[in-house]
């Protein structure tokens, strides 16, 4: 045997059910410590809020209406990685795979107001939504404005006259990106939630999972899926696809996941679009290059120009094998802040 086939032979099914190695301490701890690693990797632009998990940068201008983003923990760099220039301004942080509880975005709320109002922008979860309306309450008993738009871009969750329905999943970068750059140019709450509004109306995701990723605390893959078959449309807590097949090459499944994105909106010839290929984990750079390529090709051939392209893990699920596609339609004014520099942990942008 070559050494290759020894070490094939060894491996067991990436899809069995035995403990997932993870470099830890406390499982029980994980969303604590990787919050203080992340404090630490910020150099100084952000702080931690005591006794909550929940960041702020620190050169918060006043005046500036200031937004708010958060969720469960475990999908690095998402949502505390994206604090920082013209991204978020703050982060409120759930366990893993846990919406924060109340106290956190309330605690974060008090912290970022700059007397211009916050604005909410997290991921459309039942967890989620409770606990930030219920910190939203809270911050206006303090006379704080609040205002609300949650990211709902998977289309395998819902059919298209039911998209507030959606979960958010990797369209959160570009929810993000967009908005955060509003609310570092204009003065009025309004005019942030009506780009908000506008930009997740116009970002399309669909995801596919090769095998599963895992909760720290039970090193368990949170679901099982056979060797040779994939799920088009699960979400990234492992929430149940659309639809079990069987493996297919790059550029078919690519083409596949396409069709059902571009028929969404739908997008047509001369839309010109931002394009995030997505890993969710384990995927590499290279498997995610090899998906860029068939995306662009079939985009080309469509008529859709790409105004740019991000390629990557933005939004995980642990050590989760598959990806996500993510296009974002644009006009001038999201093309703009879109295309603003931003410095954050995960997200760079010269």
């Amino acid at each position: 045997m070559h050494a290759d086939e020894n070490a094939a032979a060894r491996a067991p099914s990436r899809n069995s059910a035995s403990p997932i190695k993870k470099v830890l301490n406390d499982p029980l701890r994980v969303a604590d410590e990787l919050l203080e690693g992340l404090v630490l990797a910020n150099d100084g632009k952000v702080i931690k809020l005591p006794d909550v998990n929940a960041i702020v940068r620190r050169d918060i201008p006043d005046g500036k209406v200031t937004v708010l983003v958060g969720g469960g923990s475990g999908h690095e760099p998402l949502f505390h990685g994206f604090v920082g220039r013209n991204m978020a301004d703050g982060a409120a942080c759930g366990d893993i795979f846990a919406a924060p509880s109340p106290d956190v975005p309330y605690e974060a709320t008090k912290a970022l107001n700059r007397g211009k109002g916050v604005l909410y922008l997290y991921g459309n979860y039942a967890g989620d939504n409770m606990n930030f309306d219920i910190a939203a309450e809270m911050a206006a008993e303090e006379g704080i404005r609040v205002e609300t738009v949650r990211i709902c871009d998977d289309v395998a969750s819902s059919p298209p006259e039911r998209m507030l329905e959606r979960r958010g999943i990797a369209g959160d970068l570009y929810m993000i990106k967009t908005v955060c750059g509003a609310a570092a140019t204009y003065d009025s709450l309004d005019e942030v939630v009506r780009v908000a509004k506008k930009a997740r109306d116009n970002i399309r995701t669909l995801g596919v999972a090769l095998s599963a990723g895992s909760i720290p605390q039970t090193g368990e893959p949170t679901f099982l899926l056979p060797d040779d078959e994939i799920e088009i449309g699960m979400g990234v807590h492992g929430e149940p696809g659309v639809q079990r097949q069987k493996m297919r090459t790059a550029d078919e499944l690519t083409a596949q996941m396409l069709e059902r994105i571009l028929a969404d909106i739908p997008f047509r010839a001369g839309d010109e679009v931002c394009l995030l290929v997505n890993s969710l984990g384990a995927t590499t750079m290279m498997e995610c290059l090899i998906i860029n390529r068939a995306a662009r090709k079939i985009l080309a051939e469509r008529g859709i120009t790409v105004h740019a392209t991000d390629v990557g893990a933005y939004v995980t699920c642990q050590e989760m094998a598959g990806f996500s596609l993510t296009l974002m339609r644009l006009d001038d004014e999201l093309k703009r802040f879109y295309d603003l520099p931003a410095d954050s942990v995960g997200y760079r942008k010269p």
